[in-house]
């Protein structure tokens, strides 16, 4: 019986999910359930986008995350068409100090992600809701956790360390890094695309609704902008990025602030949202004419340019660029406005290659390569899922 990976990515507000044949090439199946706690709405597409299934239901119905999960695995059911389904991965953000790669998960290992929560408050909670409700439903499935900190774990101490007493560096205090399962995609397909660059020094950028930058020397993480916490870094849609911690001392001290409500201003009230006063969208801020879009969205490029130098010095100079995840990917403008910035460093942009979403926008002289790749983190994990789960005499390819 053809054995078959499921997928899946939850948020705060949907559950993203893939279904993979073993072995394969893309997902057979993918999706989402969006909207929870507002409009929830399902639907399944193939492989060549055509919608197999939809549903949408009220407004204001009560469907959360175990909910969502029970609709899904429904529908995969029938969707598996008589395969076997031999492990469902996971996107889980924080894995901590233990984890350099994808583990499968047991009532021990869901116990300790859960320590994690504090350190990744708007992801953690959610991804490990449909492991739980699977354990739960479905205990015989194997379910993988594949970790968006495991990457940067090839880090040298010294990238990881912060400026404090041994003792706290000891608690687990560090830099971990995140979005490493986008980084690492990237550094898998990198040898294809650009040999030199692999081999050598590049900064892949991740720009979406959260946002960090990555400098890979040898395909390998050596230092990123996100550190202790996802919210560290770029300024995001909602998320400050890099504050000065007296700042949250001051609001504490001086201003009666909570420290839940100091956490809810920089992870949800801040970044493109709150500079803006108008949406958090980088899309709706483009298009806007407000004095104040443009101040978000020239913040937002001066702190990528500001961190830009900081990676390119860690890396003792730079190949090549590459733009991944929703803006990353979409935004011919704010490729071009990074890549103008990065005139000094060797990058020479080809403006009719970005405005066509080509794969190389860089011009064909530029010493420094610009690349634009789309980011597979649901490949990644079905591969990882496969590898942990099936018997080796079982081909793992996704």
């Amino acid at each position: 019986m053809t054995a078959a990976i499921a997928v899946f990515n939850a948020g705060s507000s949907s559950v993203k999910f893939s279904l993979y044949d073993c072995p394969g090439g893309g997902p057979r199946v993918r999706g989402q359930l969006e909207g929870l706690g507002t409009e929830p709405h399902f639907v399944a597409r193939s492989a060549v986008d055509a919608v197999l299934a939809e549903r949408r239901w009220p407004r204001g119905t009560a469907l959360d995350h175990a909910g969502a999960l029970d609709h899904i695995v429904d529908y995969l059911r029938i969707a598996l068409e008589g395969r076997r389904l031999a492990a469902v991965g996971h996107r889980v953000v924080h894995g901590g100090l233990a984890h350099d790669g994808p583990a499968r998960v047991d009532e021990a290992l869901l116990s300790e992600l859960q320590g994690y929560v504090p350190l990744a408050p708007l992801h953690q909670p959610h991804n490990l809701a449909p492991i739980r409700r699977l354990l739960q439903r479905a205990p015989e499935i194997p379910q993988v956790a594949c970790f968006d900190t495991a990457f940067h774990r090839s880090q040298p101490e010294i990238a990881q360390m912060y400026a404090l007493p041994r003792a706290v560096h000891e608690m687990g205090v560090r830099r971990f890094g995140f979005h490493g399962l986008s980084f690492e995609h990237i550094a898998s397909q990198l040898p294809q695309i650009d040999p030199e660059a692999a081999a050598g020094r590049t900064v892949v950028l991740h720009l979406g609704k959260g946002a960090s930058m990555c400098a890979l020397a040898g395909g390998r993480s050596i230092a990123s902008t996100m550190g202790f916490t996802a919210a560290d870094g770029l300024m995001m849609d909602t998320r400050s990025g890099a504050v000065d911690p007296g700042v949250v001392f001051f609001l504490v001290r001086s201003r009666g602030m909570t420290v839940e409500a100091v956490e809810n201003l920089l992870y949800r009230e801040s970044g493109l949202l709150g500079v803006s006063g108008l949406s958090a969208d980088m899309r709706t801020l483009l298009a806007s004419p407000a004095p104040r879009a443009k101040l978000a969205i020239d913040l937002y490029l001066y702190r990528v340019r500001r961190e830009l130098g900081a990676l390119v010095a860690a890396l003792g100079g730079l190949d090549a660029l590459v733009f991944t995840g929703g803006i990353g990917e979409n935004s011919a403008e704010i490729r071009a406005r990074i890549c103008e910035d990065a005139r000094w460093l060797g990058v020479e942009l080809d403006g009719g290659a970005n405005q066509a979403r080509a794969r190389r926008v860089s011009a064909p002289g530029s010493r420094v390569r610009a690349w634009r790749l789309a980011t597979d983190e649901a490949g990644v994990i079905a591969r990882h899922a496969a590898a942990v789960a099936l018997p080796r005499e079982e081909p793992v390819h996704a």
